[in-house]
């Protein structure tokens, strides 16, 4: 059985070595695997757990890197195939730290992740896999909405079912259009996670108590809304908690959030309650917005155990709100 099992978007991250400069003036550039799902599988492997991905690639030399570069992180890379006539995506950014990252999608005619065909999953390894992981992403075009909703049939709201609002609005006609079927698919998982922006898309509002209260009301079992500078809230029915940022000298927030995924599905794996949940999340997200890229930058179990323990250290404590 997978462990981590999640679905949507890979392809190759191109990020300039030179830092704070605009991509006009760049000159070189690291490249790594890439796309918010991939690396999730990423981040929970670099944590020990039994992680694979489902998407597509073009067949080209980017398509057999993300094999490479999967395997070499211990991720399972059977579900990935390739799609002909379709190139691999390509994504640049810019590094302005600490907190400007603008990205750019070459995803042109169509991005082969988003060609997932429902007849192509393994709804066996689905149903049986310890937590799926899917983004909104996903969402955004047929065959992949389609795949996604078959998805989650064959989980049958199992626990741990995971939905990432991960909303990018290059990829939707409008933010009315994907919370429409964010609201749809909240209906088929268990788990949510976003942003503030995220959340206001699903739910219509930024109050990020009001936000988690009403993605618990369409369905979920846990809402984790994730405030930058204010933190992480976590809501279930029974608790709420507020668990605080964790100071960093940011130099690329971009895969912050993935590594925070990637430690979430550890701490729900594992059992661990909210509060310690998040705070290991947050620990996770913290050390990769400190490194440049995304996929080699996730943290190993000891890594984010000497955050927490400094955090311990300095008197930094989650906060428990009443329901």
């Amino acid at each position: 059985m997978t462990e981590v099992l999640t679905i949507g978007r890979v392809g190759v991250d191109l990020y300039p070595l030179q830092i704070g400069v605009s991509l006009r003036e760049v000159e070189t550039f690291g490249k790594y695997l890439g796309g918010s799902p991939t690396n999730v599988a990423v981040a929970a492997a670099r944590l020990g757990r039994d992680a694979a991905v489902i998407s597509r690639t073009g067949a080209d030399p980017f398509g057999a890197f993300v094999h490479d570069a999967l395997r070499s992180y211990g991720v399972d890379d059977r579900y990935v195939t390739e799609v002909p006539g379709l190139p691999t995506p390509v994504t640049f950014c810019e590094i302005h730290p600490p907190d400007h990252f603008p990205l750019y999608f070459y995803r042109f005619p169509k991005a082969p992740d988003l060609e997932i065909h429902t007849h192509e999953l393994d709804v066996a390894a689905i149903s049986r896999a310890g937590l799926f992981w899917a983004t909104v992403t996903g969402l955004s075009e047929e065959p992949s909405r389609g795949a996604h909703f078959a998805a989650w049939e064959a989980r049958g709201r199992a626990p741990l079912t995971v939905l990432d609002l991960d909303y990018r609005p290059m990829f939707w006609s409008s933010p009315d259009e994907a919370g429409r079927w964010v609201r749809e698919a909240l209906r088929h998982v268990t788990v949510a996670v976003g942003n503030l922006d995220e959340c206001e898309v699903a739910t219509g509002t930024r109050d990020p108590r009001e936000a988690a209260k009403a993605l618990l009301g369409m369905g979920v079992e846990v809402a984790v809304v994730k405030q930058g500078p204010g933190g992480v809230l976590g809501m279930t029915a029974e608790e709420t908690v507020v668990v605080p940022p964790v100071p960093v000298e940011v130099v690329n927030g971009l895969g912050a959030g993935d590594a925070f995924g990637g430690a979430l599905c550890d701490g729900l794996l594992a059992g661990r309650g909210l509060e310690q949940a998040l705070r290991f999340a947050n620990a996770a997200g913290a050390i990769v917005a400190g490194r440049l890229a995304c996929a080699p930058a996730m943290p190993t179990i000891e890594e984010v155990e000497a955050v927490l323990a400094r955090l311990v250290e300095d008197g930094d404590h989650a906060r428990g709100i009443d329901a």
